[in-house]
């Protein structure tokens, strides 16, 4: 088995390409060895001390090092790891979808949109999805509705949504807006008085500020006392966003609501029976 590997602008991502098929389609991002444990093959990179982070592409996977680990030492373990995988046969997913979060996902293509969508999934494929690709993360096609473009954002990718929305609407006038398809579905909370204004926060103070260093703060639930956000783009994996949690977003949120008591930051914290918050899970703490 011949893999071969090539190099990224982030100097802590690298590439490895096995020659066989990773995924059927889509991507999926892992930052924490329980999270992999969906994945034989992600579950054998985890084992390598080193390996922070790993993202299955359709024909390839990215492999995230901590700054203080050099390639030359981990590369042939990567590169071993992949092939031992392969040689079992095993899947590299075993489990491909979280049903709970495709069933709340309601939006579908209108039938008279087909020759738009096509527009849409061509220039996706053909601009996007590479640049994507060089910062590490992905865009994925979810849905097109009402002027709207519904779309997977994986990794640092956040900051393209911008250009997505400039590039796309520029050759496909039909797109006004292209959104995380996540921040698509329904909560309750984002619907209370608490939600509403932390909202309202988010866009007026958070957001314009953490925009210049490609960063974009969602709200993803408001339950009782807690705020729940997720970090994005220039936010996600950034080495100072638990002092951007402490000292900047969860002192504002809860300036302006004060029954407010926790903001908890469920970046790569999507799973168990709480999907936000799991105590002995490798969770977030509450502040």
């Amino acid at each position: 088995m011949f893999i071969q590997t090539e190099p990224m602008p982030d100097i802590n991502r690298m590439k490895f390409y096995p020659g066989e098929p990773v995924l059927v389609s889509g991507t999926l991002e892992f930052s924490d060895k329980e999270a992999a444990e969906r994945s034989p093959l992600v579950s054998r990179l985890f084992e390598i001390e080193g390996v922070m982070q790993v993202t299955l592409y359709d024909e390839f996977v990215t492999v995230k090092k901590q700054e203080n680990f050099n390639w030359q030492i981990l590369k042939p373990m990567i590169l071993g790891a992949i092939m031992d995988h392969y040689s079992t046969g095993k899947p590299t997913l075993l489990e491909i979808k979280d049903p709970k979060e495709e069933l709340e996902f309601t939006i579908k293509d209108l039938p008279e949109d087909a020759e738009t969508i096509t527009q849409i999934q061509e220039i996706i494929n053909t601009r996007i999805k590479p640049a994507a690709e060089q910062m590490g993360g992905a865009v994925t096609y979810k849905a097109f509705n009402k002027g709207t473009l519904y779309v997977e954002l994986t990794g640092p990718t956040m900051a393209l949504v911008g250009g997505m929305t400039n590039v796309i609407g520029h050759h496909v006038p039909q797109v006004t807006a292209v959104k995380d398809f996540r921040d698509a579905i329904p909560k309750k909370g984002l619907e209370t008085p608490e939600g509403r204004a932390i909202q309202a926060v988010l866009d007026e103070r958070i957001n314009p500020s953490v925009a210049g260093h490609g960063g974009h703060i969602s709200l993803i639930d408001v339950t009782e006392d807690t705020a729940f956000i997720r970090l994005e783009g220039g936010c996600q994996g950034c080495g100072m966003a638990d002092v951007t949690l402490k000292q900047g977003i969860e002192v504002e949120i809860k300036g302006a609501v004060p029954s407010i008591a926790a903001v908890l930051d469920v970046t790569d914290h999507a799973g168990g029976d709480n999907p936000y918050y799991s105590p002995g899970k490798g969770g977030p703490a509450p502040y």
